[in-house]
C-alpha cells in the first residue's frame, strides 16, 4: 500500500499528529483489543512509519484497573511513541437523539483510510452541534450518508441491518468491521433524504450499537 503522506513533511505541518485507538476495559477484558491493534498496524503502514505493538498492548493492560470499566484512549506519534490515557466509560443511554450536519466529507481524503487525530469535518461538526443532539451525521456531496462524528451509522428499512459503504466516504470503524464480518449487518447507501424513512442506530467500539431518532 503506497502511502500518499510523506511522514516527514507531515510531522512539520501538524507535530500532534497521532494515530488513535479508544478501546472499552470492562473490567475483565480489553474489548476487540485484536481488531484495534490490526487497525494501528494497519495506519502505520499507510503512514510508512513503524509501531510496538507489544509494547502498545503492554501500555494498555497496565493502565487497567480489576473490576472497573474504563474507556482508554492509545496514541501512536509519527516518531512511534506510544501512550495510553484511561478515563470513566461514558455514561449508557438508551436512545440518542440525532440530527443532520451541513458539512460534507470527501471520498477521496486520504484521511479516511485511518484513525487520527486528523478529523477537521467531524471535529467541526461535532463543535457545531446543538445541545439537544447527541451525534449528528455526515455526508458525501452526493447526499450519501456516510458517518457520525464519534459513530458509525447503522440503518435498517425493515430488510435487515445495514451501514454505509466504504466508498461513501467514513472512516473504518471497529463495531462497522465487526458486524460485517460476522454477517450482522451488509453495505447499503443511504441517502440523507430517507434518514427519515428507516430504523437508525449509531455505534462505535466503546459504547456498542445505540438506537437513535433523527431529527431533521
Amino acid at each position: 500500500m503506497e502511502s500518499p503522506f510523506c511522514v516527514s513533511d507531515l510531522a512539520l505541518k501538524n507535530p500532534d499528529f497521532a494515530l488513535i485507538e479508544t478501546l472499552g476495559w470492562t473490567g475483565r477484558e480489553l474489548a476487540r483489543l485484536d481488531l484495534h491493534l490490526v487497525r494501528l498496524a494497519r495506519g502505520a503502514q499507510f503512514l510508512g512509519m513503524k509501531v510496538d505493538l507489544v509494547q502498545a498492548q503492554d501500555l494498555l493492560k497496565a493502565a487497567t484497573l480489576p473490576d472497573r470499566p474504563a474507556r482508554l484512549r492509545l496514541t501512536c506519534k509519527l516518531s512511534g511513541a506510544l501512550e495510553v490515557v484511561a478515563s470513566d466509560m461514558p455514561a449508557a443511554q438508551m436512545i440518542w437523539r440525532v440530527g443532520l450536519s451541513n458539512m460534507t466529507l470527501d471520498p477521496h481524503d486520504p484521511y479516511l483510510q485511518i484513525k487520527s487525530t486528523h478529523r477537521p469535518v467531524y471535529d467541526a461538526a461535532r463543535q457545531h452541534m446543538a445541545p439537544q443532539f447527541d451525534e449528528m451525521i455526515l455526508t458525501n456531496a452526493q447526499s450519501e450518508v456516510c458517518d457520525g462524528t464519534i459513530t458509525t451509522v447503522f440503518f435498517d428499512r425493515g430488510q435487515g441491518l445495514c451501514t454505509p459503504p466504504q466508498t461513501a466516504g467514513l472512516l473504518p470503524g471497529i463495531l462497522r468491521q465487526e458486524m460485517l464480518s460476522k454477517g450482522l449487518c451488509r453495505e447499503e447507501t443511504l441517502m440523507a433524504q430517507d434518514l427519515h424513512k428507516v430504523r437508525l442506530f449509531v455505534g462505535n467500539a466503546l459504547r456498542g450499537l445505540i438506537e437513535a431518532n433523527f431529527y431533521p
